[in-house]
């Protein structure tokens, strides 16, 4: 995706994000799962010294994430969990993507599970909800409009 694409389909207060780094049980299958469900690229990965995936970075759109296993000897010290491991997650992972249909249809072909299926929200965004393999959650969400923080206030209630 080009610098010029990406300024149309992400709002200019998202482009520099926080990068989160992610843990799995099987960090190999969950960037083949990214690959085929959200188009992931794999950048690079660092295998650990016992098996495993140490470190790795893909990239879904124009988004970098940072993942690894939370089996291995370095994540297990730093007390590294995989959501599974708890029970759930406790932070949602969100990215732009010029057209959440079809990037939701992809992933639900993968075996994401679609959460929310997409459709047009109060604060401008047609948005998916999508629970991967792994246990993390994520909203996808394509940019549609612009809105000023009154505007936003005033469709909040309908939506509720």
């Amino acid at each position: 995706m080009t610098e010029d694409a990406v300024s149309h389909v992400i709002p200019d207060r998202y482009r520099n994000a926080v990068i989160p780094h992610i843990m799995v049980d099987d960090a190999s299958a969950a960037i083949d799962f990214y690959r085929r469900a959200f188009g992931a690229r794999e950048e690079f990965r660092i295998d650990a010294p016992g098996g495993g995936i140490l470190h790795a970075e893909i990239t879904v759109g124009p988004s970098v994430l940072m993942l690894g296993d939370a089996s291995v000897a370095e994540a297990e010290a730093s007390a590294f969990a995989a959501p599974t491991s708890l029970g759930g997650t406790s932070a949602t992972l969100h990215v732009f993507v010029p057209d959440v249909d079809a990037l939701a249809e992809r992933a639900q072909t993968a075996g994401a599970e679609i959460i929310q299926p997409p459709k047009d929200m109060f604060h401008g965004d047609r948005t998916a909800i999508i629970k991967d393999p792994s246990g993390h959650i994520w909203v996808f969400l394509t940019h549609l409009e612009d809105l000023t923080e009154d505007e936003l206030l005033r469709r909040l209630p309908a939506s509720m």
